[in-house]
Formats: C-alpha cells, sequence, structure tokens
C-alpha cells in the first residue's frame, strides 16, 4: 500500500511542477500529463532550456536534472531513472526510448576549459546520445561527445566517452596509462 501511495503522490507533484514548467517556459517544455518524478527529484530549467520529455518516464528520489538556459534535453518513451541520478546540461542530452539508468549515473556534456583556467568559467561541451533500449550500469560516468547506439549495456563503474556502436557490451577497463600533458600559462 504504501508503494503506491508514493507513486501516486509523484504523479500528482510531478503534474503541478511540470505545469508550472509549462507556464514558464511555453513551447521550450514539452511533457506529458502523466510522469513519475519523485517529489524529492531537483530539476533546474531556466528560461531559454529546452525540454522535452516522452510518456512513462521515471525518476527516482535524488536525481538532479540541472540545464543551462541554452541547454536541451529530450528523454524518451519509458525512460528509467534511477536513485541519485545526474544529468548536467550546458548543451543537449538525449536519451532513447525505453533505457534504463542504475543508480548513481552522472552524465555531463560538458566540462571545464581548464587550460583557460577554471575561475573564468569556461566549458567545452558536446552533445551526448544514448540510444534506444539501453542499460546504463551503476555508478556510471557519460562525458560530453559521447554516442551510444541502441540495446547497449553499459558495465556499472564505467567511464564512458567517444562512440559506442549499437548492440554492444561495454565494460570499463581497468588501466594504469597515464597521458601526461603540459600546462601553458
Amino acid at each position: 500500500m504504501g508503494r503506491q501511495f508514493n507513486n501516486v503522490v509523484s504523479v500528482i507533484h510531478s503534474f503541478g511542477r511540470f505545469g508550472l514548467l509549462k507556464i514558464m517556459n511555453g513551447k521550450n517544455f514539452d511533457t506529458h500529463m502523466i510522469e513519475r518524478f519523485s517529489p524529492n527529484v531537483v530539476f533546474k530549467v531556466p528560461r531559454g532550456a529546452k525540454v522535452k520529455i516522452g510518456k512513462m518516464v521515471r525518476a527516482h528520489s535524488g536525481c538532479k536534472i540541472k540545464m543551462s538556459k541554452n541547454g536541451e534535453l529530450v528523454i524518451g518513451d519509458n525512460v528509467r531513472i534511477n536513485y541519485y541520478c545526474i544529468f548536467i546540461c550546458q548543451e543537449k542530452i538525449t536519451v532513447g526510448s525505453g533505457t534504463e539508468f542504475g543508480p548513481s549515473v552522472y552524465l555531463y556534456d560538458h566540462d571545464h576549459d581548464f587550460r583557460a583556467g577554471l575561475k573564468k568559467g569556461k566549458f567545452k561541451s558536446a552533445p551526448i546520445t544514448i540510444g534506444k533500449n539501453c542499460w546504463i550500469g551503476a555508478n556510471t560516468i557519460i562525458l560530453r561527445g559521447t554516442t551510444i547506439g541502441d540495446n547497449c549495456v553499459i558495465g556499472a563503474g564505467s567511464v564512458v566517452r567517444g562512440v559506442i556502436p549499437d548492440n554492444t557490451v561495454f565494460v570499463q577497463r581497468r588501466t594504469d596509462t597515464l597521458i601526461p600533458f603540459e600546462v601553458t600559462e
């Protein structure tokens, strides 16, 4: 009984929250009437950001979705976002229908331009695209410029950057290789 009650509360809360976001952002915020985002999900969508959320999307407690004013977030139908996932969107993040995230998965479509100096607040960004029917294992970090094809499995604890073809199982392998770089002032 308690789980059903929590689900009903989440749906009602999402309806109200998304209704307000729709009023504030107009055509830039597109979602369906029935979604299940926990009341404990942080969802920051500034004016100018674009959001499209498909049908029957679920986000559990502790998730954070934060966007810049130029960011674009597209989530397909029947996507499941598990506990404590974080999506930080400067440019664009796209998640295909039927994809599921384990707990504590982080998506960053940007990173600091350390050569410019962290205090200057400059970023390098590139879109993240995740295909349909993927499973992203717990504690995975997906970095800018990543494309994951349809029907992929990303092993728990992986750090992913680059292109993962359709129908691939990707498991992060331990590497002791360090890539040196020079810091110029």
